[in-house]
């Protein structure tokens, strides 16, 4: 029997004074305390099994794997493009507390289709982006353990997926937080069960305000 567990790790929290929806944007590294919390995943895994590291491209996420590699310098770091942030026609925007923006007229047309999503790529598409990657690095991670740095959504929306849940969801209520850790394991080259776990969990701000801000 072989098995293989990939862990899809959420960046650490990133630095967006103004709010806005930074998407594939470049830059926007990790805060003073995003980095922290990519400590706490390094010291988190530094006892697993790694064999496998694959990063987004994007600067957050690769700021959040550098301390898991520090641990494991015997390994390279892949930049995979499958595993990017999803893209997003509000990118570069400031939706406002509560989503209030998107009741001006420019952006509520984005709106027409929430099953797509119509304001950004599909769910389907976010989907078998992220399983090929997450497969192949099953793939090499075969009896030990893999690592990918990801983004909230495709994690999200991968996982829905495969336990068979619809797209559609509360985007305030994604169980998918920063630093978190959302593991796929696999026995025989087949997907057996899904674990959630919270590292850096006590580092994460807790509000009062219900409202959504990215990078929170």
């Amino acid at each position: 029997m072989s098995t293989a567990t990939v862990h899809c790790v959420r960046h650490g929290q990133v630095d967006n004074p103004d709010g806005v929806i930074y998407g594939r944007l470049p830059g926007f590294g990790l805060t003073e305390l995003g980095h922290q919390m990519a400590e706490r995943l390094g010291e988190y895994f530094a006892d697993h099994n790694l064999v496998y590291l694959v990063s987004s491209p994007l600067l957050r996420a690769q700021e959040t794997i550098a301390p898991i590699a520090a641990k494991f310098p015997e390994l390279e770091v892949v930049l995979d493009e499958r595993v990017i942030e999803t893209a997003n026609k509000f990118q570069g925007i400031d939706l406002g507390w509560h989503y209030t923006n998107l009741l001006k007229p420019s952006n509520l047309w984005k709106l027409h289709n929430p099953l797509q999503p119509s304001w950004g790529e599909p769910y389907p598409q976010i989907v078998t982006r992220m399983r090929d990657a997450i497969k192949d690095a099953a793939r090499h991670a075969n009896d030990a353990e893999a690592v990918i740095v990801s983004h909230e959504l495709p994690i999200f929306i991968t996982r829905r997926a495969v336990e068979h849940k619809p797209f559609m969801h509360d985007p305030r209520k994604r169980n998918t937080r920063l630093a978190s850790v959302t593991s796929f394991h696999y026995v025989n080259g087949s997907l057996v069960n899904i674990t959630y776990n919270e590292p850096a969990g006590d580092l994460v701000p807790h509000s009062n305000d219900s409202g959504y801000r990215p990078g929170q």
